[in-house]
């Protein structure tokens, strides 16, 4: 290498003094690919004042191109590679140039190659047959032309890397957005919203807080994560929380807070609620990364109006089965309080068979969202059935068939109305149920007579828990069982009444839920 050129030159430019580097931003990784020592030690001389946009340079060194190769697969982020050609081969730089782009696949990483034997490695064949992205002959390496072809290398290994982000922020995005439709809640939504805006960031966060606010309200706590964890259970944030002035000016501004203290993201959706989302610690967010989460928002905003129109139709859907349930009422005293414990005790069973693994088809995360809401009209048909509240302790073959007439007139019914609405609802599951929960495991239930797996799992479910609590609480025909004995004869009818995967199921629910009633 020829003699140093005046050290000035090297700070012009976007070149800095050592430590005006930004704290967060990491060096430059820079790795020197020769086997003569000197080489090493001269080049670590000339580039050893020099930074490039805030950040200095982290210099590595191997001596072979086995140790090179070796080193950038264990080292992330290296962004140039300064390579000489003739090492422990006669084209050993060459090899390795090779096998960082096609066994490492490495596209980004910036390759000059070093040769003091240019005759060995023509720089025509090399440039067209390698892909490299600079030639210099050592002799002609001055320190002045090192600091150029450092500075622009790595000036282009960092388009290509925010290139690159932007292309995995944009995926990340779809996947996410894609994964936000898919939320439960409100609550899961947001809970989605704070995993996929840390994937977007590519960046660590001590914690995260998402807030929600409908116009003229305060904003309410909907999820958060590590150092606000504890907030996640609260309605409201304290009012001496630091994050309430910073969430307030977003409100009033309508816009995103960047500041030393805080940033927070403001999504503002169509139905009139706004999101704010909290990042602890403050991000310096470049550009690239604040346009594709200004994208993601709006990804976001949509996919919130959708999760909370979700729930108002949800809500609307209950309401009107609690209405019928309650007009079964006047019917059947007792009816509401009975099939709400009949829901609620169906969903933990469909909820246990799902993380106990049961090896049944029809075992869905549709039926275990929906079975709750669909057990509810387990017994509609009974609106046309007799009036139970003069039910007689034995019935009469005619009053028997007249009561066993209720679950096709039940099923029939819901299956109208689930035709109507099309899709797989709550309905259908309910026609389901309606039609199959007096049905028994061996074949001797009744409207079909159907047996096993042949009756859909919704109504096997359904017909466990409805016993169950029909066992436990008076009826004007028969007194409660105790616990015990209702439990005994959950065990002695698995396998005959009752599928026996619903019944072990069913039995942990009732043991993980103690003594107090179910």
């Amino acid at each position: 290498m020829d003699d140093v050129d005046d050290d000035d030159w090297l700070l012009e430019d976007d070149a800095v003094a050592p430590g005006a580097a930004q704290a967060w931003q990491r060096p430059w990784r820079v790795l020197i690919v020769d086997d003569d020592a000197d080489v090493h030690a001269v080049t670590r001389l000339a580039l050893r004042n020099v930074s490039f946009k805030g950040r200095e340079l982290e210099l590595f060194s191997a001596y072979s191109g086995a140790d090179g190769f070796r080193l950038l697969r264990d080292t992330a982020d290296v962004a140039l590679v300064l390579l000489d050609v003739v090492m422990e081969t006669e084209d050993a730089g060459l090899v390795l140039a090779r096998r960082i782009r096609e066994e490492l696949d490495n596209q980004t990483v910036r390759v000059v190659l070093r040769t003091g034997q240019p005759g060995q490695a023509p720089e025509q064949r090399v440039i067209i047959d390698y892909d490299i992205n600079d030639y210099k002959a050592k002799t002609e390496l001055t320190t002045q032309r090192l600091f150029t072809a450092v500075i622009s290398a790595l000036r282009a290994y960092e388009s290509l890397t925010q290139l690159e982000r932007s292309r995995a922020g944009l995926g990340k995005i779809l996947a996410g957005a894609t994964n936000l439709y898919q939320a439960g809640s409100l609550r899961e939504f947001a809970s989605g919203v704070l995993g996929q805006v840390s994937a977007v960031l590519d960046v660590g966060a001590d914690g995260m807080l998402c807030m929600m606010a409908a116009d003229g309200a305060e904003p309410g706590v909907l999820a958060a994560t590590g150092i606000y964890a504890a907030l996640a259970e609260q309605a409201q944030l304290p009012s001496s929380h630091p994050l309430l002035c910073t969430f307030a000016r977003a409100l009033v501004e309508q816009a995103s807070q960047f500041e030393q203290d805080a940033t927070v993201f403001l999504i503002h959706t169509q139905q009139q609620q706004r999101l704010c989302i909290a990042v602890s610690p403050p991000l310096p967010i470049a550009p690239v990364q604040r346009d594709l989460l200004e994208l993601y928002c709006q990804r976001i905003a949509a996919a919130f109006d959708n999760q909370y129109l979700f729930e108002r139709l949800r809500t609307t859907q209950e309401a009107t089965v609690a209405v019928l349930a309650e007009v079964a009422e006047y019917r059947n005293p007792g009816a509401l309080a009975h099939v709400c414990r009949v829901r609620d005790l169906s969903a933990r069973v469909a909820q246990r068979m799902q993380r106990n693994a049961v090896a049944d088809p029809q075992l869905s995360a549709q039926l275990v969202g929906l079975i709750g809401l669909a057990s509810m009209l387990h017994d509609i048909g009974m609106l046309a059935a007799f009036d139970l509240a003069e039910q007689p302790v034995s019935l009469t073959d005619e009053q028997r068939r007249a009561m066993q007439r209720h679950a096709a007139i039940g099923q029939a019914v819901l299956e109208r109305a689930a035709g109507a609405v099309g899709g797989v609802s709550y309905l259908t599951f309910g026609a389901q149920i309606a039609g199959g929960h007096h049905e028994r495991y061996d074949g001797a239930g009744y409207p079909n007579g159907l047996a096993g797996r042949a009756i859909p799992l919704a109504a096997r479910i359904v017909a466990a828990a409805d016993v169950f609590d029909a066992l436990l609480h008076a009826r004007a025909y028969q007194p409660a069982w105790p616990r015990a004995a209702a439990l005994d004869y959950l065990r002695r009818h698995s396998g005959s009444e009752f599928d026996p995967d619903v019944v072990a199921a069913l039995l942990e629910v009732v043991e993980e839920g103690g003594q107090g009633p179910i």
